[in-house]
């Protein structure tokens, strides 16, 4: 999610309104998610239905977050297509709600110490202590959890080592996935 605030104004407005009884819970319980009002930001939504309008402006590749995860077969929405001849605000509304996806900071730990990187450290140096670390931001227009995506699932399945988190696939909430990403795709 691009939005047009500092990373600083975000933290300072998400600190603020952040309520630890408002965490939901995520798919696992190191996981968490907190959904606040987008009326900070111009973050504009980043998953669209797939339509006859628009469906000529799907793709698919390979790719890995990063150099030590296993690439993954994605589909998305080449956004320049999507956007050719018209105006952003056209396409893509400004989102309502931000679904801030959080990990406990042990779970950070491990992931880090998996892929190679170092501990997490305050701008002083010292390590980082908050229970609580951002992971991704989803600007959305409800305020509940979307589905993850059905090759998500199956990269945390694969374990740390490959770039997941170690939890394997629940065939319930994967189908579940299934049909809500059949008839979406994320906007790249």
């Amino acid at each position: 999610t691009v939005f047009n605030v500092s990373i600083e104004k975000f933290e300072q407005v998400v600190n603020e309104r952040f309520d630890s009884s408002n965490l939901q819970d995520g798919y696992a319980p190191f996981c968490k998610h907190i959904f606040i009002e987008n009326d900070f930001t111009d973050a504009r939504v980043c998953v669209l239905p797939i339509t006859e309008e628009n469906e000529h402006c799907l793709r698919s590749k390979y790719e890995a977050r990063n150099g030590k995860e296993l690439p993954v077969l994605s589909r998305y929405f080449d956004k320049e297509l999507l956007l050719k001849g018209k105006d952003e605000s056209e396409v893509f509304p400004v989102a309502k709600y931000l679904d801030l996806i959080l990990y406990s900071r042990e779970q950070i730990i491990k992931e880090n110490a998996a892929m190679g990187k170092e501990a997490a450290t305050t701008e002083e140096g010292e390590a980082e202590t908050a229970p609580w670390g951002i992971v991704s931001i989803k600007a959305q227009d409800i305020p509940k959890e979307l589905p993850m995506t059905p090759i998500t699932a199956m990269r945390n399945a694969l374990g740390k080592d490959h770039g997941g988190s170690g939890v394997p696939i629940d065939r319930e909430k994967y189908m579940e996935a299934h049909e809500y990403w059949k008839d979406h795709a994320t906007v790249t």
